[in-house]
């Protein structure tokens, strides 16, 4: 007897939540990387294939990270308030957009933001090493580290107030 598994558009959502689950959370149910933390800083790629050390960037200035993926609906309710962001505090932070290896490859998301582009530097994430480092719960997942490399927020969900996160942020520099 044969089994057929038919693949859901959710089973990417599903599949990276799964994974974080591996890499671990704080024993007080805060999703991903704890407050006041300095997350190691790895190198990741362009969509082309060059190295990009986030050392380099990481405590020269304020850092917003966002995980993404092409089909994550939380990331593109998202998009309006990261571009909201993008526009006022664009010029003092830096905007890192971590594509996820997961069910995502750099060509099709070449092709993606070629329609829908997005504001900040995309990178390529596709051995998970960022995701590891900030202990991300999945995509949407938003880290603004401050110009000392400290994690100051973290938030899920599309309702998070980037705009005011960061204005704290540079208030606090």
């Amino acid at each position: 007897m044969r089994t057929t598994v038919r693949v859901s558009r959710v089973a990417p959502a599903l599949l990276v939540a799964g994974l974080m689950t591996l890499v671990g959370r704080p024993a007080t149910g805060q999703e991903g990387i704890a407050l006041g933390e300095t997350p190691d800083t790895p190198t990741l790629e362009t969509l082309d294939g060059e190295a990009v050390d986030l050392a380099e960037v990481v405590g020269t200035r304020p850092v917003l990270v966002e995980f993404w993926a092409t089909w994550c609906a939380v990331c593109r309710a998202l998009e309006p308030r990261v571009r909201e962001a993008h526009e006022r505090f664009g010029d003092r932070v830096e905007f890192l957009v971590v594509a996820v290896g997961v069910s995502q490859n750099p060509a099709g998301i070449r092709r993606h933001l070629q329609r829908h582009p997005m504001p900040g530097r995309i990178l390529w994430d596709g051995r998970g090493r960022a995701a590891r480092a900030f202990e991300a719960p999945g995509t949407g997942y938003i880290v603004i580290l401050d110009e000392t490399g400290e994690v100051v927020y973290t938030g899920t969900g599309t309702d998070q107030d980037l705009a005011g996160a960061l204005e704290r942020t540079l208030e606090g520099s």
